[in-house]
C-alpha cells in the first residue's frame, strides 16, 4: 500500500534571491541539461551571456548577476529546475503562487506556459526593466521582531508613503505586500522622503535594493506596453495546476480566460501593486495543504511566507514563537534553497 502523499502550495521566489551563496545553484540542482540548453540558445539568440556561463562564473559579481536581464533568466531557471526536483511520488502539488516576478515562474509550474515560453516572459520583461530602470524600490519592516500583527503600525507606515507621494515632484507607492516588510517604490524624491520620515531599524532599514526599478506601480507603464508588443498571448495556455495571483485571485485548470491572464500578467501584475501576503492568505485558506514549498534560488522568501500565514491567524499562529512550535512539532515550510530542508521533499 503506498503511502499517502502530502499535499503542497509552492511558491516561487522573485527578484534579489540569487546572490553569491546562490552561484553554481544550476550546475548542482537543475535536473534537465536538454532544457537548459534550450534557455541558453534563447540568451543566445538575444547575445545575451548564457545561464551557464553566468551560473558557472569563477565569481559572483553583484554589478552583473543582479541585473534584471541576468538575475531574471537565473531565477526562473532555478526556480523551475526545483520545482521539476520535487518528488511527485510523496507530494501533491495542489496551487502554485509566487512573489513578483515568480509569478512568471508561476505560469511555467502550472503549466499556463511551456517551459520555454515561460523562460521568454520572464528573460524578456527582466530585460525591457533593466532597460529602462524606471525609480527605485526600498524595504521598511512593519513588523517587530516577534512577528506580532501590529496593522496599526503598517497603517501608519502606509499614511506616511501617502503623504509623500502627494508632494510636488515626488512619486512613492506600496510595491510589494511582503509579510512583514513593506516594500515600497517611486522616484529619487520620494524614497529619499521616506527614508528622512522613519526612524532605523536594526541598521539595516530602510533599505535600498540595488538594481531594482519601481516595480509594481504605474511607472511601469512603458514597460509593460513594450512587453505587450513583445510577447504574444498565444504563449498562454490553461493551467494544468490552480495559481494564485498577486490580487489573490486564483486561475483554475480548465476555467481560465487565457486573453484575461496575458492582460493581467502584462497589465496589473506589471504596474499595480503585488500583494503577495494576500497570495499566501488565499492559498492557506482554499487549498489548506501540508506544506508550503519555497523553491530556490535563496532562503530569503520563507520568513514572508511564515509572516504572511501570521497574518492570516493560520493555525492559530500569533508570533514568531508560534510558528517556530509549530514549525518543529510538524513542519509546514520547506524552503529548497535549504539542503537540510531540501531533502525532504526531493
Amino acid at each position: 500500500m503506498s503511502a499517502i502523499k502530502k499535499t503542497a502550495v509552492v511558491i516561487c521566489p522573485g527578484r534579489g534571491t540569487y546572490n553569491k551563496a546562490e552561484l553554481g545553484y544550476l550546475r548542482k540542482h537543475f535536473p534537465d541539461q536538454g532544457l537548459l540548453t534550450k534557455f541558453d540558445a534563447q540568451r543566445g539568440a538575444r547575445d545575451q551571456e548564457t545561464l551557464s556561463a553566468l551560473d558557472g562564473a569563477d565569481r559572483f559579481s553583484l554589478a552583473k548577476h543582479s541585473r534584471g536581464d541576468n538575475a531574471s533568466g537565473l531565477i526562473f531557471a532555478a526556480t523551475f529546475g526545483d520545482f521539476l526536483s520535487i518528488d511527485r511520488d510523496t507530494i501533491e502539488i495542489v496551487a502554485v503562487t509566487g512573489n513578483s516576478m515568480g509569478w512568471y515562474s508561476a505560469l511555467a509550474c502550472a503549466g499556463a506556459t511551456s517551459p520555454e515560453d515561460g523562460f521568454k516572459v520572464a528573460n524578456t520583461m527582466g530585460t525591457l526593466m533593466q532597460k529602462a530602470l524606471i525609480g527605485g524600490q526600498l524595504v521598511y519592516p512593519s513588523l517587530g521582531d516577534t512577528w506580532t500583527p501590529d496593522l496599526a503600525k503598517r497603517d501608519a507606515l502606509l499614511a506616511i508613503v501617502t503623504e509623500i507621494d502627494a508632494r510636488a515632484g515626488h512619486t512613492l507607492l506600496p510595491s510589494i505586500h511582503l509579510g512583514g516588510m513593506l516594500v515600497l517604490a517611486g522616484n529619487e524624491a520620494g524614497l529619499q522622503a521616506f527614508e528622512s520620515a522613519v526612524d532605523p531599524v536594526d541598521g539595516r532599514f530602510p533599505m535600498r535594493l540595488g538594481n531594482h526599478a519601481a516595480f509594481h506601480t504605474p511607472l511601469q507603464q512603458p514597460v509593460a506596453d513594450k512587453g505587450r508588443d513583445l510577447l504574444s498571448p498565444t504563449l498562454f495556455g490553461q493551467p494544468d495546476i490552480p495559481m494564485v495571483d498577486g490580487r489573490g485571485a486564483i486561475w483554475w485548470p480548465h476555467a481560465s480566460d487565457t486573453q484575461a491572464l496575458w492582460d493581467y500578467t502584462l497589465g496589473h501584475q506589471v504596474t499595480e501593486i503585488y500583494d503577495f501576503t494576500r497570495a499566501i492568505e488565499v492559498a492557506a485558506r482554499e487549498f489548506a495543504p501540508d506544506l508550503f514549498i519555497v523553491t530556490g534560488p535563496g532562503t530569503t522568501l520563507g520568513g514572508a511566507v511564515a509572516q504572511s500565514l501570521i497574518l492570516a491567524d493560520w493555525k492559530g499562529m500569533d508570533g514568531k514563537d508560534a510558528f517556530k512550535a509549530q514549525q518543529a512539532e510538524n513542519a509546514l515550510l520547506v524552503s529548497m534553497g535549504m539542503d537540510e530542508q531540501r531533502s525532504d521533499v526531493v
